[in-house]
């Protein structure tokens, strides 16, 4: 056996180590009061033999306490987790493995991958290459994933742009685990490429106007010098130049019903044509009915006879079968009429909006009326409940460098909460970890802040193990996870457990921090009900979370959830000093708050219906402030999603959503038998529902029984240039980014990556309890041999 005397050695539990000097103190006086013992048992008459008896007495002691120390002392420092550290060189095959992207998007970029494998070969080292993206599809990450070796290292010739299979976050979460490299080969553009797209309703009324919004993008910023023009139905409706934020909007109202089209092209002389044009389709339907019941004479009812066919009714009658929505503005309780005929037309997928004013909620004996069961607040002001609040930080190696930040985040998320909250705190990297439980903030939020101040950073980035531990450490009764993240993850397994929290009636409020991932953080907030902030928002969360002692304080109204349709893209401006007393039920949301934190616009689900309310008013008793633009927004939006689907009481109609070259769409049919389709086959998946899917080839547009829908350029040239991801994978596993002239240096580096340092620790804990056991044998053995001979025994 080598023992490595020349290793550091090192203890895994060194306080152990102090019940050495205890242990020798209490042998010692063990043997004492033995060895007095005997003494007093000796014959005192023999006093020569006497003498000479304590003489060998004291040495036969002071040996047994040698060897039992000897023993104890063993028994302790194998206790400790003695260990010998040294470091082992691990000789790699020195070969790279060239990952080589050949798809649509590296047509941009000048060809480098066949001159630097012939280069990096003539220097000595083998080059495995794989292609891992072509044509349309660009699944860099799955090519990562299936060559990463354990020591290995890869070098990619990628723009890093994926457009399926595993993100680039997961296969370097993977090269970290097997101490593998990403390497990457900076690209040289040759050719500038420009994109356009539209973004807007999906449905719309007749004669109502709509606004879409077009984006134009470049590899180099907005294309300021190109011109887009947008057409309705083939008939030019804008032509402009494009702006340096790339973005503007076009308003359009449609006359006729059925499927009409939004086509936008690109002037632009760049790489490719394909993504010059973007089509969009607008299913126009007559406008839904919508019964307005009064007893007053308010300017909203014209606002809403703009929008909508409009009945009006100073009480609610008996049936209400042809209304998609009814709109309760200002009435009091006794004089509303059949509630339960409102009742029923919710549960039933009916919408709901009730509007306050002097005649309502608390002012109109709502409280205890049949009404108040079917609204998203109940009379009576309120500080609100206790709330449950985790908070999730992420402290990954992409946080790494904005730890700071993150904390200071962290702590300022902590101060809007008010004290009658509990909080508990989780940190995350690949895993969970449990920093503080559940407390509350009234006595604990200093230990709670303290904890804050200690976290570290490093590892992987899986929002799914911070969303999941937050919800475990929230139980069974559900509450609110806030997530400080940079959202730099795969989205699928991410949006997967924001399913699951939402299941258990968790609402994830996500924080952006540094370069944000909007898309992650965005999608995990919609998926459970909750809303996405900058970090400069944070100061929102008080209108919720607040309380008595952190009331949220403002010029205006201001969102609370952005995330939700009524309030998305809306900043508004409105100054509401009026408000009924009421408070957010739970399980409700509280989208839009006055700015002194009272509820101005809430909504929830009610049966299959929608129920918005608008609690917030002018100093006159109206809607104020809210008439006038962008504020009106709120307005409509809240009629149009209690709405809902504006097509829900037609049959024989078919939903086709917009779709891209390369991916299905889902069409839908409802009807009492299956449509008749030469290019379709509809199966029925519920009672007057059915259902077909389509993967277009080309892009253009496609008419389907009576409807159309659009097919718009791959995924692939939606998004050109660098990625930075793969630039953050490069430096998440200790890489380098090379010039494509230097295959030397891509061979040294190659070489130099193949061998490999690592810690090594040997525990040595076995060899003191072997020497222990020894010595106790040896001192039994010889007590043993002393007996044979007649001697005095060992006491």
């Amino acid at each position: 056996m080598n023992l490595p005397f020349d290793a550091p050695v090192e203890f895994a539990r060194p306080v152990v180590l102090a019940a050495v000097p205890v242990a020798a103190v209490a042998l010692w006086l063990l043997v004492r009061e033995s060895s007095t013992a005997t003494e007093l048992t000796g014959d005192s008459d023999d006093r020569d033999g006497g003498r000479t008896d304590d003489v060998v007495g004291r040495r036969t002691h002071v040996a047994l306490w040698s060897t039992r120390f000897v023993v104890v002392t063993c028994l302790v420092v194998a206790a400790a987790g003695p260990t010998t550290v040294s470091t082992a060189t691990t000789a790699g095959d020195p070969q790279v493995t060239m990952l080589v992207d050949d798809s649509a998007s590296m047509g941009v970029h000048s060809p480098v991958a066949d001159d630097l494998e012939a280069g990096i070969e003539d220097e000595g080292v083998a080059v495995n290459r794989v292609t891992v993206a072509t044509g349309n599809r660009s699944r860099v990450g799955s090519g990562i994933v299936a060559n990463v070796r354990p020591n290995g290292s890869l070098l990619v010739v990628s723009d890093g742009q994926v457009t399926g299979g595993a993100s680039l976050s997961r296969a370097t979460d993977l090269a970290r685990s097997v101490n593998a490299t990403i390497n990457r080969v900076r690209l040289t553009q040759n050719q500038s490429d420009a994109r356009v797209s539209v973004s807007g309703p999906r449905k719309a009324s007749v004669g109502v106007e709509n606004r879409f919004g077009v984006t134009a993008a470049g590899l180099d910023g907005a294309p300021t010098d190109a011109t887009v023009t947008v057409s309705a139905d083939g008939s030019q409706v804008a032509s402009r130049q494009v702006p340096e934020d790339g973005s503007f909007t076009v308003t359009h109202t449609f006359n006729d019903t059925g499927p009409h089209r939004i086509t936008a092209r690109l002037d632009s002389d760049d790489a490719y044509e394909v993504n010059d044009v973007y089509r969009k389709t607008v299913q126009v339907v007559e406008q839904p009915r919508v019964l307005y019941v009064s007893r007053g004479d308010y300017a909203f009812e014209g606002y809403l006879r703009e929008l909508y066919n409009v009945t009006r009714a100073e009480s609610v009658p008996a049936d209400l079968d042809d209304y998609y929505a009814v709109v309760v503005h200002d009435v009091a309780a006794p004089d509303l009429g059949n509630v339960g005929a409102l009742q029923e037309h919710v549960i039933d997928g009916g919408g709901l909006l009730v509007v306050g004013g002097e005649h309502a909620y608390e002012k109109g004996r709502y409280g205890n009326s049949r009404i108040s069961s079917l609204l998203p607040v109940e009379v009576g002001g309120s500080t609100g409940p206790k709330s449950r609040v985790v908070l999730a930080v992420d402290v990954s190696g992409s946080a790494k460098s904005g730890m700071r930040v993150q904390k200071a985040l962290a702590l300022d998320v902590l101060s809007q909460l008010g004290n009658r909250n509990e909080a508990g705190i989780v940190a995350f990297e690949r895993n969970a970890y449990r920093v503080a439980d559940l407390a509350s903030l009234k006595t604990d939020r200093e230990t709670l802040q303290r904890k804050i101040r200690s976290l570290e950073s490093g590892g992987g980035t899986r929002i799914s193990a911070g969303l999941l531990g937050a919800s475990k450490m929230l139980g069974e009764n559900g509450g609110t996870v806030i997530l400080l993240s940079d959202g730099r993850d795969s989205a699928k397994p991410t949006f997967a457990a924001a399913e699951k929290l939402a299941d258990r009636d968790v609402r994830v409020v996500s924080v952006g921090v540094g370069s944000v991932n909007e898309r992650v953080l965005r999608g995990v907030a919609e998926r459970t009900g909750g809303s996405f902030l900058l970090a400069d928002e944070t100061d929102r969360l008080r209108v919720r979370f607040g309380g008595q002692n952190r009331r949220y304080s403002g010029d205006h109204a201001v969102v609370v959830d952005d995330g939700h349709f009524v309030t998305r893209g809306v900043s508004p401006t409105a100054s509401l000093p009026g408000a009924n007393q009421v408070s957010v039920k739970e399980g409700a949301d509280l989208l839009v708050a006055t700015g002194y934190g009272a509820p101005a616009v809430s909504a929830w689900r009610f049966g299959l219906g929608r129920v918005a309310a608008v609690t917030a008013y002018g100093a006159d008793g109206s809607l104020g402030d809210l008439r006038s633009k962008p504020n009106s927004l709120l307005l409509s939006r809240s009629v149009n999603w209690a709405i809902g689907d504006p097509q829900r009481k037609a049959t024989g109609v078919v939903a086709a959503p917009d779709t891209r070259v390369g991916e299905s769409t889902t069409l839908v049919y409802a009807g009492e038998n299956p449509p008749e389709s030469a290019d379709l086959s509809f199966s029925e998946v519920a009672p007057g529902r059915y259902e077909a899917r389509s993967a277009p080839t080309r892009p253009g547009y496609r008419e389907v029984l009576g409807s159309a829908y659009a097919v718009n350029y791959p995924a692939e040239y939606a998004a050109l240039g660098a990625s930075p991801e793969l630039k953050r994978a490069v430096e998440r596993t200790g890489g380098r980014t090379f010039s494509a002239d230097s295959p030397a240096a891509i061979a040294s580096a190659v070489e130099r990556q193949s061998t490999r340092k690592r810690r090594v620790e040997r525990s040595w804990d076995w060899a003191f309890l072997l020497a222990g056991l020894l010595v106790f044998v040896g001192e039994v053995c010889a007590r043993r041999l002393r007996r044979r001979r007649g001697q005095e025994v060992i006491p």
